[in-house]
């Protein structure tokens, strides 16, 4: 492992990785409790699978954008270290599998050579920042959001702020106002506005999916541009502070809006302006700004044969941009799942003929950019020899799903087998929805909706059924969700469950009724006239457990009976602290704090300080068996039970040495200040902790 040490060129990096590599060793030591390594190695895009023995590695690609270097770069680590598959996910990821804990190090030391990071593409950090995957080429789109998502990615990588959050924070980029990157489902979502000629954004706060679907509140009409980083740090902050850490359930930041208020929320916010890092931050757009590059080589000419074919492959698959005289081509990915070889060939082709990038989309397909128009007999001749032009790029027919219980430790039925099942009923029964745009229809095999089933139009969610002793996979069916556009949507309705075996049966009843009923109407409106009743009601023979067969026992995609196994979640890096762990990790954080300021940035080391007051507190508050559920209740427990009982003597309160972050501008004196009572600090409870453990 010692070479990756010496290709790295970047000292940030090369020092993150070294430290996945001694985190991993002092593991296996059994130095570290699994609990605290799960957290770390999450954050570093390390998360368990379904599988024992082997991890899954999610890949972050900033809104979906490679280049072909990065691609081939992924398909050589993929076929190394991995099984050669591929898969997008509906966060614009690529996530490889069956990986072993031991090498990924090395893993991550080959991604960077080429640019690509794993860093806080899982855990509890702000997760890949998504975008619409037509930005910088929507018709209707009043500017390129991609500049923006870039620097947001840029500047909260590695951020002191939101490395140790008590949940995952989700950010998204709408490139117009129909808001295909999905504003009101984010903690943070951004949609393009031009205001009397000023570029900005409206901004939707607090959404999510997961259990307890929550539609995002209005932080803003219009903040401008230059505020983007700003406020997102303000919010950032807060939630850090506020937000719930000790019950999983309840530590998204729709939670603590809800529980305080929107009006307080922004209130805090306000508070903490005087100790941003920038008040405002200039986003450089020129790298997105600048002519189409010329493709490399000139496509030759083809003639199509079966020009029906190439047709309809342009009507279902090709999108104009707003750039005269190119196209993009959209590449329908069953599943988001495909191999290195394909991966290779599409690299050297957008290499050499298009301008060298394409973007992965929400729904995990592909979006190849830029190509001439007179090149697409080429392209599709092309494509067509990696069987890429299959029909129905963002209809019905492109079903999203997550990988349920083929990989993930929370899967409890497949939603891969059933959602290959349905775009087999719709290609070979449903042929006039080929192009349906209208409807979508999304999978998630439990409830944390990571196939986004609960704001779909059509969703299904994985779930088990009893029948006498036996369990029975079975399916949550959903309906009447959807985007409304410019920050607003819908959530579906949980309209009836069924054994899993039943679902294509579903999907014909729904499509005949609407065939036969909707009279012109679209399906929302279709769905709300009729009313969740006769939806429940045509469908309630589907649910009848009375007459289950042997087949209803066997999911979809495998060939035993079911047996519902759910492991740990770790989708919100769950961490067991322990207080030894945490003194240590805390003044962990005082080194890290000196080590910023040594390097004049002055707002990271006084936050990292605040971090290391607070994790410290943490640790002493555990030792008498206190608890808190966040940042500014461990900050007042323990001047409750340390200061005022005079258990340890501060020349202030605690509430008042800590929250000095929020009222002093990050200058050079005041980090210097604020570390040094860091460490006086520190010292007062380390001496504290010594003559409690000698009283034991």
């Amino acid at each position: 492992m010692e070479s990756f040490r010496t290709e790295i060129e970047n000292p940030i990096v090369q020092k993150d990785i070294i430290d996945l590599e001694k985190k991993i060793a002092l593991f296996r030591d059994g130095k570290i409790d699994d609990e605290r390594f799960r957290s770390l190695r999450l954050a570093r895009g390390v998360y368990g699978q379904r599988q024992e023995g082997v991890q899954m590695i999610r890949i972050k690609l900033p809104f979906g954008k490679v280049t072909s270097e990065q691609l081939l770069r992924i398909t050589k680590v993929s076929d190394e270290y991995s099984t050669g598959r591929l898969h997008i996910t509906t966060r614009q990821d690529i996530q490889i599998h069956y990986v072993s804990l031991d090498r990924t190090p090395q893993l991550w030391a080959e991604l960077e050579k080429d640019d690509v990071t794993l860093r806080e593409a899982c855990g509890n950090t702000v997760r890949n920042i998504t975008a619409s995957e037509t930005a910088g080429i929507d018709t209707e789109e009043p500017f390129d959001v991609s500049p923006y998502a870039h620097a947001l990615f840029q500047f909260f990588l590695r951020n002191p702020v939101c490395q140790e959050m008590g949940r995952k924070f989700k950010m998204s980029f709408s490139s117009s106002d129909k808001d295909t990157a999905l504003s009101y489902l984010h903690d943070l979502g951004f949609i393009p506005k031009v205001v009397n000629g000023e570029r900005g954004f409206k901004v939707m706060l607090g959404g999510g999916l997961g259990s307890q679907p929550h539609h995002a509140e209005l932080l803003s009409e219009f903040i401008p541009v230059n505020q983007i980083i700003p406020t997102t740090e303000g919010v950032l902050r807060i939630f850090d502070r506020y937000g719930e850490r000790a019950k999983r359930l309840k530590a998204r930041m729709k939670f603590l809006i809800k529980e305080i208020g929107r009006e307080e929320f922004l209130r805090l916010i306000d508070e903490e302006k005087k100790a941003l890092s920038y008040q405002t931050v200039e986003i450089d757009t020129t790298a997105f700004d600048g002519e189409i590059p010329a493709p490399l080589l000139e496509a030759p000419k083809v003639a199509i044969d079966d020009i029906a074919a190439f047709e309809a492959w342009k009507k279902s698959n090709v999108i104009s941009q707003k750039q005269s005289g190119y196209v993009a081509i959209g590449i329908k990915v069953a599943l988001g799942d495909f191999y290195t070889d394909k991966a290779r060939s599409l690299a050297q082709l957008i290499k050499n003929y298009a301008a060298n990038e394409l973007r992965f989309s929400l729904r995990q397909d592909i979006l190849i950019r830029h190509v001439k128009e007179e090149n697409l007999p080429f392209f599709y001749q092309e494509l067509a020899k990696l069987d890429f032009v299959t029909l129905g790029y963002n209809t019905i027919g492109d079903i999203t799903a997550c990988p349920g219980t083929d990989t993930c430790n929370l899967g409890i039925a497949s939603s891969t087998g059933i959602a290959t099942e349905l775009e087999r009923v719709l290609a070979t029964e449903y042929p006039q929805y080929s192009n349906n745009r209208e409807i979508a229809i999304k999978i998630s095999g439990c409830m944390n909706a990571c196939g986004q089933h609960n704001m779909a139009e059509i969703g299904f969610q994985g779930m088990s059924i009893n029948s006498g002793k036996l369990v029975a996979p079975a399916l949550q069916v959903l309906l009447g969700g959807g985007i409304l556009g410019n920050g607003e949507g819908r959530f579906s309705d949980k309209v009836i469950k069924i054994p899993s075996r039943r679902g294509p049966d579903a999907l014909r009843f729904i499509l005949n009724d609407f065939d036969a009923n909707a009279n012109g109407q679209s399906f929302l409106n279709y769905y709300d006239a009729k009313g969740e009743k006769y939806f429940y009601e045509f469908l309630k023979p589907l649910a009848d457990i009375t007459n289950l067969t042997e087949a209803d026992f066997v999911d979809w995609g495998n060939a035993d009976n079911y047996v519902k196994a759910v492991g740990v979640g770790e989708c919100a890096g769950v961490v067991i602290d322990l207080v030894a762990t945490l003194i240590f990790e805390a003044k962990d954080k005082m080194t890290f704090a000196q080590e910023a300021f040594e390097d004049q940035k002055w707002a990271d080391a006084i936050y990292l300080a605040y971090a290391g007051f607070v994790n410290g507190a943490k640790a002493l508050l555990l030792s008498e068996d206190q608890k808190t559920n966040h940042h500014a209740g461990i900050i007042d427990l323990f001047d409750t039970v340390f200061i005022e009982s005079k258990k340890i003597e501060l020349d202030s309160s605690f509430k008042d040495l800590v929250y000095q972050i929020n009222k002093n501008e990050p200058s050079a004196e005041f980090a210097k200040k604020y570390i040094q009572e860091g460490v006086t600090f520190f010292e007062n409870i380390e001496n504290y902790r010594a003559k409690d453990l000698a009283n034991e």
